[in-house]
């Protein structure tokens, strides 16, 4: 039967709820000096603050080596009730030391096994990392590591498109090379490069499309974002979309740090597509969708 695995263990698919597709409670990187999401009292604020909102679970993407703190998810899900999914996978090279590699490099996909179905708090994805316009050498090494840890789990994957790129080439490796379905693929970040021929191109293959923001960084991709979605919605994608907040920076909680936060996706984007799209459009992109990109027909059990 297909479940979505949370920290605290299995839920069926349809519980999940209104569902943050691309967040972060907890995250650190030698990229983001001072801007560390390592404070839990900051990170259960955030996430009563979206909960208060209506907001039922976060897949959390922060994957092996920055950071996870998966005991304090399992907490926090079992204090608030909100259903806490957790990653384990790789992000780009720069994230981590070249002493932290070199330990790692020939043991990725048991490592990530290992965090789906043997660690005391299991992940429920696989995050892995792109590179600008392609997939370099570090990438692939991630991703042959994540097929072969979905081909023994039927874990979803989680893609990082830098600045929004490199889609096909992430889709030819992962789906043509590797043999991971299209629908177990989640590519995310499509928002932050405007070209939407690349959009709909990687909604053909049937992957999962996950619009994520704000952040300070890319905020000038936001006022793109309904002509995207329109323009998917119209082409029959909406089945496909996923939505996510994404704060990778202390500065960018709106709980604790002055900035849009988990609660943007509430409070001002869900009324905003609701207005431009319908309820339809957003019960899909929040609830229905969700619910269908992070199940899987776990082995072993």
């Amino acid at each position: 039967m297909s479940a979505v695995r949370t920290v605290l263990g299995d839920i069926p698919a349809e519980q999940l709820g209104v569902c943050d597709a691309h967040d972060h409670l907890f995250l650190r990187s030698p990229l983001l000096p001072g801007q560390e999401l390592d404070d839990a009292a900051a990170a259960e604020a955030e996430l009563r603050a979206f909960q208060e909102l209506g907001g039922r679970a976060v897949v959390q993407w922060t994957p092996r080596g920055m950071g996870r703190r998966r005991g304090e998810l399992a907490r926090l899900a079992r204090e608030t009730g909100t259903h806490l999914v957790a990653a384990t996978g790789l992000h780009q090279a720069v994230h981590y030391t070249p002493a932290h590699l070199e330990r790692a490099r020939d043991l990725l996909a048991g490592l990530f096994v290992a965090d789906l179905t043997l660690a005391p708090v299991r992940a429920g994805l696989i995050k892995v990392a792109g590179g600008f316009h392609g997939v370099d050498a570090h990438a692939r090494q991630a991703m042959v590591a994540a097929a072969t840890a979905h081909h023994m789990t039927g874990a979803p994957i989680a893609v990082h498109l830098e600045l929004g790129t490199g889609a096909r080439e992430v889709l030819d490796l992962l789906c043509g090379t590797l043999d991971v379905p299209p629908g177990r693929v989640v590519l995310g970040h499509l928002g932050r490069s405007p070209d939407i021929r690349a959009q709909l191109e990687a909604a053909r293959s049937g992957a999962f499309l996950a619009f994520d923001g704000p952040s300070r960084a890319h905020h000038a991709t936001d006022w793109r974002l309904v002509d995207s979605l329109t323009t998917l919605a119209e082409a029959g994608h909406t089945d496909q979309v996923l939505l996510g907040g994404d704060t990778t920076t202390a500065a960018a909680r709106a709980a604790t740090g002055g900035g849009p936060g988990m609660p943007y996706l509430l409070r001002t984007l869900r009324p905003a597509l609701a207005a431009a799209l319908g309820e339809e459009f957003v019960t899909s992109a929040l609830v229905t969708n969700p619910a269908r990109a992070f199940a899987a027909d776990w082995w072993p059990r």
